[in-house]
């Protein structure tokens, strides 16, 4: 019987929240169970294990980004989505570092499948008709893409631009007019 007060939702939120405090790879039942004030046999209740635990964080995380991606690519196209969408991706990362990291979780296919994971390509595929990208140029471009926005995120999150004059927003800003530029003058088939 589950515990009062323990939901799934509170349990997932908590677990994300001490993901963002501590890191998504220090994240732990007992972590979770410490800061709700239960033991962990409370929590399986709820959850199979630590793996499950991650993937409801995973899947959190994946929804929240496609929220904060949907509300900032709204009414835009062109260049002006391709920022939009960045800059919501890169401001999940640095302001939910943890749940970041749990958005690249390895979910199995069939949890996959039903999670927030397809609309994040649908949206970049959105982005990407206003560069007129045939298949299979357009599935490379969401490659391109991800990575592109993954890689810098990655690097910045991690200090990686600290040890240099320039501004990180600079960069990030040369990153985008780059891609932006790429995607419009690609190389033919």
């Amino acid at each position: 019987m589950a515990r009062t007060g323990i939901t799934l939702e509170r349990l997932t939120r908590t677990a994300a929240e001490l993901a963002d405090e501590d890191g998504f790879a220090n994240l732990t039942v007992s972590a979770v169970a410490r800061r709700l004030g239960v033991k962990d046999p409370s929590l399986y209740a709820h959850i199979r294990n630590a793996r499950d635990l991650k993937a409801r964080v995973a899947l959190l995380a994946l929804e929240e980004m496609a929220d904060s991606a949907a509300a900032a690519l709204a009414g835009r196209a062109g260049k002006d989505a391709l920022v939009a969408f960045a800059n919501a991706y890169r401001d999940y990362a640095t302001t939910y570092p943890g749940r970041y990291a749990a958005a690249q979780f390895e979910l199995d296919t069939q949890t996959a499948a039903g999670s927030a994971a397809p609309r994040h390509a649908e949206m970049t595929r959105a982005i990407l008709r206003g560069y007129d990208l045939p298949e299979p140029a357009q599935t490379d471009a969401v490659r391109f893409l991800h990575s592109a926005f993954h890689g810098y995120v990655s690097l910045e999150t991690a200090g990686g631009f600290s040890h240099t004059p320039r501004a990180s927003d600079a960069s990030w800003d040369w990153l985008l007019s780059t891609l932006d530029f790429a995607l419009r003058n690609r190389p033919p088939a």
